[in-house]
């Protein structure tokens, strides 16, 4: 169903962290409100962060590991899928996740200046410490070598394609712009993502690597993960086990490889049969079948159509 389906693609959806790009985000600027120092704010919340396998997770256990800082105890954990991350750390109440948290919690941000300039630039995370804003975050990653290969092939098939993150805007289209993605959709959640592949046209493939992706890659004609997130994984119809991007064209050209090598077989079958049956019929020539004959022409069919499907293993 899937080689079938996969013919027939019109949209291509993609995420953008640890899809479009390598998903190895690097820390490259902090804002400190509090009289705690970097480090030992950087320790809390890497130590929560550890609780998660999300690629910004990475980011911050990459930190805890250069500067050799050990983890701390983490209670009361909560992850809230597409807002952030809960969890008491040292005994302080600590809160990790985007502009979208704050509301939820309804926590004032006296820093919304300083939110705006580090957003042109990075995805932008704050640090709640019992209540208050007290940190801004800056990550930043690599778009995937392959990425801007693979989206001017899809364009050359004529389909089209679509940018779907929870990311804030500018770093989104930033990144798009650079991959040669036109339609961007950002900041959205996990089940908002899904209502937007609910819109696309017939035969919308999902491309993803989170949790957060589970809803969409389930919803869409064909879900395809991209890493081995055991959650997205049962969740998608394909697994692109080397992360490279390129199995998506692949997928797409043994599909309609697939396709026409059935239509083929289903029409020299066809073909060949009625043209053997008319000879058994009405013996033109002279010409007359035994029984014999009979079988080793329909071995022969049966022969033709298998060599034929053969040829597949080639790609």
């Amino acid at each position: 169903e899937v080689l079938e389906i996969a013919s027939k693609v019109k949209t291509v959806v993609f995420d953008k962290t640890g899809t479009l790009t390598y998903g190895k985000l690097k820390i490259s600027k902090v804002i400190n409100y509090s009289k705690m120092s970097d480090s030992k704010l950087l320790q809390m919340v890497g130590s929560l962060e550890s609780k998660v396998s999300h690629p910004i997770a990475l980011a911050f256990k990459d930190y805890l590991s250069l500067n050799k800082l050990p983890l701390l105890e983490v209670m009361d954990f909560k992850s809230i899928s597409g807002y952030g991350l809960i969890g008491k750390v040292s005994n302080h109440s600590i809160i990790l996740g985007n502009n979208k948290i704050l509301k939820k919690y309804e926590i004032d941000n006296p820093y919304l200046d300083d939110y705006e300039k580090l957003k042109k630039d990075n995805s932008v995370f704050y640090v709640v410490l019992d209540g208050k804003v007290v940190y801004l975050i800056g990550v930043n990653d690599v778009i995937k070598k392959e990425a801007i290969d693979v989206v001017k092939s899809l364009k050359k098939r004529n389909i089209d394609i679509l940018m779907l993150t929870g990311d804030n805007g500018d770093v989104a289209l930033k990144i798009a712009k650079k991959i040669g993605i036109k339609d961007v959709i950002a900041d959205v959640l996990p089940n908002e993502k899904k209502s937007v592949i609910e819109k696309c046209k017939r035969y919308v493939m999902m491309c993803g690597d989170g949790i957060n992706d589970t809803p969409s890659l389930a919803f869409s004609d064909i879900g395809v993960s991209i890493g081995s997130n055991d959650i997205a994984v049962n969740s998608a119809d394909v697994v692109l086990l080397n992360d490279d991007l390129n199995g998506i064209l692949k997928l797409i050209d043994i599909s309609k490889k697939t396709i026409r090598n059935i239509k083929q077989n289903l029409f020299w079958a066809f073909f060949y049969n009625t043209v053997m049956i008319l000879i058994v019929v009405f013996k033109p020539f002279g010409i007359v079948v035994s029984p014999v004959l009979a079988s080793i022409f329909m071995v022969l069919s049966s022969l033709c159509v298998t060599l034929n499907a053969l040829r597949l293993k080639r790609i």
